[in-house]
């Protein structure tokens, strides 16, 4: 005779599968008949919370998740689902909290194991997160997104030979995961005699209606067509690409240009005492522009460490504001940081980055976007640090559009269009002038990539001077620097300096003249600039 408690059991298994089926009302129904016969029953809660995570709202998942922790507070998989929602809220200091408690209870399951990685990606502990993708591969060896999350974690900690077998790995159990495709291609030099092309063109024709696929693909594809010095065919790849993802998006040039503008009028705010901590070290600008190289010059210097590319100023901000707005970084909340209390910001900004990242004296935050805050900052953190890069403006805007953005990241959405990637370009030039009129020189300098490759002796210098450190030789040989890099430059930072970046834009040419034309109809370029 079947016992109530197998027939639960038998039940949640059903809810499980339905869950996994994406059958939710399913999954949910299950689940509620199950807690209406055993309201403690900690299992049923703990689907539930994933079922409400999977929907999008993590607030109400970790209330349902606590639920299964007061019955049972030692389950490793709802401590990694909760940690998994926490990091969705941006709440990185708790997510890590409950990611380590869920492996300190020694988890035996890949998917925990992989959620538990996923976290600590997330919180830039890219180190922390290999051991568990390795564990969860070793119990799931033919789960492809396992082998996926595996090869960008030991890709950001430069081990690129094991990222490549991972993500060749994740394709071969499945040809259509465009992702490790993608992935795989970008940091493998392609070539005339050794290239992926027909592989890649077999999915884009089978996934091309998928506009998630399709830009994957189609920047792959662009890659290896520039590896082969084909940059007319990468062009059209990179329109085709991103043609339905463009269709997708209601993107709105002016949005960037109000952003751009309420910047500016947060370096007009009046001067007053912030926390005077010196260790933080800004590296700012446009993605794609020598960010990391620096960040690379800087923390080879052994009184510096990276944090990574952090959001904690953005959310400090967000949080004390206490704007309506769905978004971190838009002008109301710029706007609304003039009456805020610049000492307890930079104060919360500081405890928020020690408590997840654990670091103690400099470090650099490389997140490109906090250009928009460099004021805010230094109101904050008056004896900060804050370096913007700078790079020749077409270039710029060509290595954005070339660039493969995080698709849920709005940010960056002007990047699927040529002619909106150099209106932007435009609203940045502008907005940088601007602070640098007004922002003090011994805090907030520009560095332009080009004077890097040229010179990196001098430069490695002037970098180490306005961050007020010695000069070590180690800084010049940035590419023997062992710590992770989780930015699309994790491969080309770990070779010495090259020159091939380099005017790159000319041979583009003419493909991508109506962007050079916005450039230099907005005072960014020289009128005989396409001469």
């Amino acid at each position: 005779m079947m016992t109530v408690d197998n027939l639960h059991q038998r039940q949640l298994e059903e809810a499980a599968r339905l869950l996994e089926a994406k059958d939710y009302q399913a999954a949910h129904a299950v689940c509620i008949e199950v807690l209406t016969a055993d309201p403690a029953n900690s299992e049923a809660y703990h689907l539930l919370g994933i079922l409400t995570a999977e929907h999008g709202n993590h607030q109400k998942a970790c209330e349902i998740f606590d639920r299964a922790l007061a019955e049972d507070s030692a389950r490793a998989d709802t401590l990694a689902h909760k940690a998994r929602s926490l990091i969705a809220l941006n709440h990185k200091e708790e997510a890590v909290r409950h990611a380590e408690l869920a492996a300190a209870a020694a988890p035996e399951d890949a998917l925990t194991l992989d959620t538990i990685g996923v976290v600590f990606s997330r919180a830039g502990l890219h180190d922390r997160a290999v051991s568990f993708y390795e564990r969860a591969v070793s119990l799931s060896a033919d789960t492809p997104n396992l082998h996926y999350n595996l090869g960008a974690a030991l890709q950001f900690i430069g081990r690129m030979d094991e990222a490549r077998a991972a993500y060749r790995q994740a394709v071969a159990l499945d040809p259509d995961d465009a992702r490790a495709l993608t992935a795989a291609v970008q940091i493998t030099r392609q070539s005339k005699e050794a290239n992926d092309l027909a592989a890649l063109e077999a999915a884009f024709a089978r996934l091309k209606e998928d506009a998630d696929a399709a830009l994957h693909l189609g920047h792959a594809l662009a890659k290896a067509h520039e590896d082969m010095g084909e940059p007319e065919k990468a062009l059209q790849w990179l329109t085709r690409g991103k043609a339905r993802k463009k269709q997708s998006l209601d993107y709105d040039p002016a949005t960037d240009q109000k952003l751009f503008d309420a910047a500016c009028r947060t370096a007009g705010f009046a001067s007053v005492q912030g926390e005077e901590s010196a260790e933080p070290i800004f590296i700012t600008g446009m993605p794609r522009t020598g960010t990391t190289l620096v960040e690379r010059i800087l923390s080879s210097h052994s009184e510096v460490q990276s944090a990574g590319e952090l959001t904690d100023f953005a959310l400090c901000l967000k949080r004390m504001t206490g704007t309506p707005s769905p978004y971190v970084l838009d002008p109301e909340t710029l706007s609304a940081a003039e009456g805020i209390d610049a000492d307890a910001l930079g104060a919360a900004y500081m405890q928020s980055v020690q408590s997840t990242q654990k670091i103690g004296g400099r470090f650099i935050d490389k997140m490109p976007l906090n250009i928009f805050f460099a004021p805010l900052i230094l109101r904050a953190l008056p004896n900060a640090r804050v370096i913007c890069l700078r790079r020749h403006p077409a270039d710029t805007v060509l290595s954005n559009y070339r660039q493969l953005f995080a698709t849920g990241f709005s940010y960056y959405n002007y990047a699927y269009d040529l002619t909106h990637t150099a209106q932007y370009y435009a609203g940045f030039d502008r907005m940088v002038r601007h602070f640098a009129e007004n922002l003090p020189t011994d805090r907030f300098c520009e560095v332009h990539y080009e004077q890097v490759v040229e010179d990196i002796d001098s430069e490695a210098r002037r970098l180490l001077d306005f961050c007020g450190l010695d000069f070590e030789p180690g800084c010049i040989d940035f590419h023997k620097n062992a710590s992770p890099v989780a930015t699309a430059s994790s491969a080309q930072v770990r070779q010495p300096l090259y020159r091939t970046s380099l005017d790159r834009w000319r041979r583009y040419l003419p493909g991508i003249d109506e962007a050079l034309k916005v450039l230099i109809d907005e005072g960014c370029l020289p009128a005989d600039a396409l001469e």
